[in-house]
């Protein structure tokens, strides 16, 4: 505990910063990489990314031919998440994405009017523990490889909980904690030299990208996050490895 502002230490990769400061660092982060986003993520996952983002997308199942079905997508400024959902429901969809990066938000929309998909996406700023939307709005909430960013993970829970209509699905994409010996130690030697130094040659930058594996590492394993996303009120919480468990998508239902 903080003497001078009650703040407390929450974690920024391996370091401790102020919770006050944590926003502002991760928004420098994005900030910095919002132009290369999505190919970096193509160099650093070989591809793979693009396949668990569709098993979130499959896993939602977006209706098809159900009128007024209203989605969020938190942290999901460059529009990935948000087109494939567009793109596997039907026409009566329309999918919120909000991010807190206005740049990632920025590369959204330009995205989104390429794809001409504005008409069916809205792009807002806005932090996943703090959403400018009234209670009961969505039927559909997603965050892929964002929820380890935020400052306090249990608020941003309790906010996903609060936005949802009864018998909403939440969905939480994020890397997570490998369960295969031996090849966990080649992951770390791989994402803590070869992914800062492509960040480097890519955006000129090594320095988010290790911040960016640092979180991974500090993020909760699968079944400690499993108990958050039940604190937080959600039912028939589950959650499902993906590639050994370098990712795991996780599942609830508002009741």
């Amino acid at each position: 505990m903080k003497d001078n502002n009650n703040e407390q230490d929450v974690a920024f990769g391996f370091r401790r910063v102020d919770e006050g400061e944590k926003q502002g660092l991760v928004n420098d982060v994005f900030s910095k990489v919002a132009g290369r986003y999505d190919q970096m993520n193509d160099l650093m996952s070989s591809g793979l990314h693009r396949l668990w983002k569709d098993d979130l997308v499959a896993m939602l199942n977006p209706p098809r031919g159900q009128a007024g079905f209203s989605h969020l997508d938190v942290a999901g400024g460059t529009g990935d998440i948000a087109f494939r959902i567009l793109q596997s429901g039907g026409p009566n969809l329309r999918v919120t994405v909000a991010d807190i990066s206005p740049e990632m938000v920025s590369e959204g929309r330009k995205r989104a009017e390429v794809e001409g998909l504005l008409g069916r996406c809205r792009f807002t700023v806005g932090n996943a523990e703090a959403l400018a939307f009234p209670d009961k709005s969505f039927d559909g909430y997603t965050i892929a490889f964002g929820i380890r960013n935020v400052t306090h993970i249990d608020k941003a829970l309790a906010e996903a909980h609060r936005v949802l209509k009864p018998g909403g699905h939440f969905l939480c994409l994020e890397f997570s904690q490998m369960d295969i010996p031996l090849l966990d130690k080649i992951y770390d030697a791989y994402s803590f030299t070869v992914v800062p130094a492509i960040g480097k040659v890519v955006t000129g930058d090594g320095h988010p990208y290790r911040y960016l594996v640092e979180s991974i590492r500090t993020f909760p394993k699968q079944d400690d996050f499993k108990a958050m996303i039940e604190a937080a009120g959600f039912a028939n919480v589950t959650y499902r490895n993906l590639t050994g468990g370098v990712v795991a998508i996780h599942s609830g239902w508002r009741i």
